[in-house]
C-alpha cells in the first residue's frame, strides 16, 4: 500500500485552478499525478477536467495535456502511446482522463476498441454520475433514483457498470476507487503503471453542486458511499475480483451502513419516499450477493461483474 511518505511533495496539479469549491475531482487528479509523476502525458476530452485545468498558457496541469473531442479520449491515448513507443519513450505514462459522460456514453466505442487492440495506457473515468459541466443532465452512469435536470423525478434506469464491461474485454487490470480514499486510489494508480496493456480505473468523485450537498462535505459523502456499500472498492486482475480498502469488511451486510444514510446526505435523492429507498436497498444487497459469488468463483473473461 502506498503511504503518505511515499507521495511526491511537489504538486503537478496546481492550486488556484477553476474547479468548484469542494470539488472531489480535483482531489482525485491531484493524488493521481502525485503517483504518476512528471514523466506523464494526459489526454482529456470535453468534461469538467478540461475546464478546471485552465487555458493555455496558464494551465493548472504541470504535465503535457492534450484536450480532445468528447468521444476521442481512448483513440487519442492510443495514438499518443504508439508515438511514444516509436520514439523510444515507451516508459512515459499515457493517461486518458475522462468523465462518466465521455466514458460510459459518448466515448465508449473508442474505449472498447482500444481494449480490444490491447493498447498500452491507463484510462481513468472520474465518475460524478451526470454531465456536470453542462448542467447536471443524466448520463448512463447516473444511479437509479437520482434527480437531474433531465430526470426531475429521479432516473428510472440503473447505473451502467462500465468496470464490468471492461473486465468482459479481458483487459489486464480493472479497479474502482473513490476520491475520499486517496491512498487506495494511489495504490491502484501505482499498480496500473507497472502493467502493460490497457488499464481501467473508475473513480467515484462526488460533486457538490450536482449532488446538492454542502461544499465541505465531499469527503464525508464519498466515505459514506463506500461504507454503505453503494460504491464497492475492488480490483479485477487475472480473472479474479479482490475487495480493497474498507470494502473488504463489508460482505457481511450487518457491517454496512444503511443506504438511507448516504441518500439523505444529498439533495438529488430528496424526492424519494421510504418505499423507494427500501427498493434501492434491496437492489444494493443483491449487488453485494453478486459480488460474493464473483469472489468465490474467480469470475473471468466475459462473466458478469459485481453490478449484476
Amino acid at each position: 500500500m502506498v503511504t503518505l511518505k511515499e507521495l511526491r511533495q511537489d504538486e503537478l496539479f496546481l492550486p488556484g485552478n477553476a474547479s468548484c469549491p469542494g470539488c472531489m475531482l480535483s482531489l482525485a487528479i491531484r493524488m493521481a499525478l502525485k503517483v504518476l509523476g512528471p514523466n506523464t502525458v494526459m489526454t482529456v476530452p470535453a468534461c469538467c477536467s478540461a475546464v478546471i485545468q485552465g487555458y493555455y498558457p496558464r494551465s493548472s496541469s504541470a504535465v503535457p495535456t492534450l484536450n480532445t473531442a468528447f468521444a476521442a479520449a481512448a483513440a487519442t491515448a492510443s495514438g499518443m502511446s504508439a508515438a511514444l513507443e516509436l520514439s523510444g519513450r515507451g516508459e512515459t505514462s499515457v493517461v486518458a482522463w475522462a468523465g462518466d459522460g465521455g466514458t460510459a456514453d459518448i466515448g465508449i466505442q473508442g474505449l472498447s476498441g482500444a481494449a480490444e487492440r490491447g493498447e498500452n495506457f491507463i484510462y481513468v473515468c472520474y465518475d460524478n454520475e451526470a454531465y456536470m459541466n453542462t448542467g447536471t443532465q443524466s448520463s448512463s452512469a447516473t444511479p437509479a433514483g437520482a434527480a437531474t435536470t433531465t430526470a426531475i423525478r429521479g432516473k428510472a434506469e440503473p447505473k451502467k457498470d462500465v468496470p464490468a464491461i471492461m473486465a468482459a474485454h479481458g483487459v489486464p487490470y480493472v479497479a474502482t476507487a473513490c476520491a475520499a480514499f486517496p491512498l487506495d486510489l494511489a495504490d491502484k494508480i501505482k499498480k496500473a503503471m507497472s502493467i502493460r496493456g490497457l488499464k481501467y480505473i473508475h473513480i467515484l468523485t462526488p460533486c457538490p453542486p450536482g449532488w446538492r450537498y454542502p461544499t465541505e462535505r465531499g469527503v464525508d459523502v464519498g466515505r459514506m458511499a463506500v461504507m454503505t456499500g453503494s460504491w464497492i472498492l475492488y480490483e479485477w486482475q487475472g480473472g479474479r475480483y479482490t475487495l480493497t480498502g474498507p470494502s473488504r469488511g463489508l460482505l457481511d451486510r450487518s457491517r454496512r451502513r444503511p443506504l438511507a444514510d448516504y441518500l439523505r446526505m444529498q439533495g438529488r435523492f430528496g424526492q424519494l419516499g421510504d418505499a423507494e429507498v427500501a427498493r434501492l436497498q434491496d437492489e444494493l444487497d443483491a449487488r453485494w450477493a453478486g459480488m460474493a459469488r464473483r469472489l468465490e468463483g474467480g469470475a473471468g473473461r466475459g462473466e458478469a461483474g459485481p453490478g449484476e
